[in-house]
């Protein structure tokens, strides 16, 4: 599974979960392909109107920053974030394998068991998981940003679906504007993957990110105020 992310937590409530913020990076993994020769997607830290920012910038690259919840950790259900959009991937497509690139995408990585798979699907993971020797997500539910799709697409990933897509931002959402989220990961963890599960499994990683990788093309993001809570 494609893997790497970024997200940045600010102001907190309360009973928020103890994300640490990205401003010193701590708790948070740059990760890539495994054995990627491509160039790993940028990420940066500025100041925008007085808040701390996340630049996400992807060329012909492919990265991202992962957060890991620990375990024991309250369960996560409401994920909120704003961001922005100044440059789009003009060749972007996810319906197709060849236009498989997200400007700006937040995900949430799941535990689905393994034996909630079909036995080609689980005979993958298995697969993928002893080849790259890391745990890598059954499910992962990723919110993108793509000016291609109507807002509200629900669609797999054309390369595998143990990713699946849901278009927060799509046709017609201004660019280089800010923009403010608020997803029930459960329910849109129901309905993206209600061929396969009935409850919601354990959530594992938050994640950000962006890639260019199959177009070749430049996207430029921004992502802040980014929190999970209860």
């Amino acid at each position: 599974m494609r893997a790497a992310w970024a997200l940045v937590l600010a102001s907190l409530a309360s009973d928020a979960l103890a994300l640490p913020m990205l401003q010193d990076g701590a708790g948070w993994q740059v990760v890539g392909l495994p054995k990627q020769t491509l160039p790993m997607t940028r990420f940066g830290f500025a100041q925008q109107d007085g808040q701390h920012v996340l630049r996400v910038e992807a060329s012909g690259s492919y990265g991202n920053l992962v957060h890991e919840l620990a375990d024991g950790s309250p369960p996560g259900r409401w994920l909120q974030w704003r961001w922005k959009l100044d440059t789009p991937l003009a060749a972007a497509d996810l319906r197709s394998k060849a236009g498989d690139d997200a400007a700006l995408k937040v995900c949430a990585l799941f535990d689905l068991p393994l034996e909630a798979l079909g036995l080609v699907e689980r005979a993958k993971m298995r697969m993928a998981r002893a080849v790259s020797g890391q745990w890598l997500p059954a499910a992962t539910l990723c919110y993108v940003w793509d000016p291609s799709l109507p807002a509200g697409t629900l669609l797999p990933n054309a390369h595998s679906p143990r990713l699946r897509w849901i278009v927060a931002r799509g046709s017609g959402a201004p660019l280089q504007a800010w923009q403010s989220e608020r997803r029930d990961l459960h329910a849109d963890f129901l309905r993206a993957f209600a061929d396969e599960a009935q409850t919601v499994p354990p959530l594992k990683a938050i994640a950000v990110g962006a890639d260019a990788d199959n177009t070749g093309g430049r996207s430029v993001g921004w992502v802040a105020a980014l929190d999970l809570q209860p």
